[in-house]
């Protein structure tokens, strides 16, 4: 037996293919990506150009999960989905508020507008939505070193905390994207119920000079996932300095400077040792003696 919405819909398919259709459907809005755990808006905005609304549906993957009749009372109707918590309260004949997404609510999103009797006219329109679950923290460099030397070999490990999909990992040298065949990985690891997946991505290379900028070489990783998550870490490392000794060595040996007291002594010794200052002396005690006599 063929129910009244079922004729409804198909009045509404007849009249679509005979061209008969004034409701345009202005904007969808439908985010591309959704954090996991928060609330998502979908809109979808329409022009009725004098018809009047007959209903408003929302469909995830071919599945209704929402219907505005403004005529009903209520005029909002819920049908339960797996995935799908409508926020009853945020939502209308615009828009629809889903609840504490979660991965499972990924998925084709159909909004469909009709008009009134006689030709229940419809326009419709759909966006795909991915769900995704962020790392808790930002990637992790491990295995560094706090200082190398030209020859070394660099063997580091970048982590990227549990999401879905895996985070994309870049290494940087001073900047600068490392070269391919430098890189080891990446490596997924799925775990949990959820299939979470932790990415690593090494990178391995010997150090030469040009590794250096000003005696410093900095290594950085970059975790990305899709347009919604960008964080990095980086590590600063030191080069081998040369002792100072070293260098004043490779100098030349300077003489020690002559103190104020070398000079003080050495004037002493000289006034000791003055020949014409030892025949005055002797002079005046001769002198002084044939006076006593």
């Amino acid at each position: 037996m063929t129910t009244s919405m079922e004729l409804k819909e198909g009045l509404a398919r007849e009249n679509t293919q005979c061209g008969a259709i004034s409701i345009r459907l202005l904007e969808l809005k439908i985010p591309m990506y959704a954090v996991k755990n928060q609330n998502v808006r979908l809109e979808c905005h329409y022009d009725l150009e004098g018809e009047t609304l007959y209903s408003v549906k929302w469909y995830k993957d071919g599945n209704e999960f929402y219907r505005f009749v403004p005529r009903d009372m209520p005029p909002a109707q819920v049908f339960p989905l797996p995935g799908v918590a409508v926020d009853m309260h945020n939502s209308s004949e615009s828009q629809v508020v889903l609840s504490s997404v979660q991965l499972s609510t990924s998925g084709l999103y159909r909004c469909e507008v009709s008009g009134e009797a006689p030709y229940f006219q419809t326009v419709t329109e759909n966006n795909r939505m991915t769900v995704v679950a962020l790392p808790e923290e930002g990637p992790r460099i491990t295995g560094g070193k706090p200082r190398y030397q030209i020859g070394d070999t660099v063997k580091v490990n970048c982590t990227s905390g549990r999401s879905k999909p895996a985070a994309l990992l870049n290494w940087f040298i001073n900047g600068e994207a490392a070269d391919q065949s430098l890189l080891k990985g990446p490596h997924i690891i799925v775990t949990g119920r959820e299939g979470l997946e932790t990415s690593v991505l090494g990178l391995q290379f010997v150090v030469k000079q040009k590794h250096f900028k000003k005696g410093d070489m900095k290594l950085k990783c970059l975790a990305t996932i899709a347009t919604i998550y960008l964080k990095s870490n980086e590590q600063s490392i030191e080069g081998e300095r040369p002792l100072r000794a070293s260098v004043l060595e490779s100098r030349g040996t300077v003489a020690p400077a002559e103190s104020r007291a070398d000079r003080v002594q050495a004037a002493g010794s000289r006034l000791f040792y003055n020949p014409r200052l030892s025949v005055l002396v002797l002079c005046c005690l001769l002198f002084r003696w044939l006076l006593m006599r």
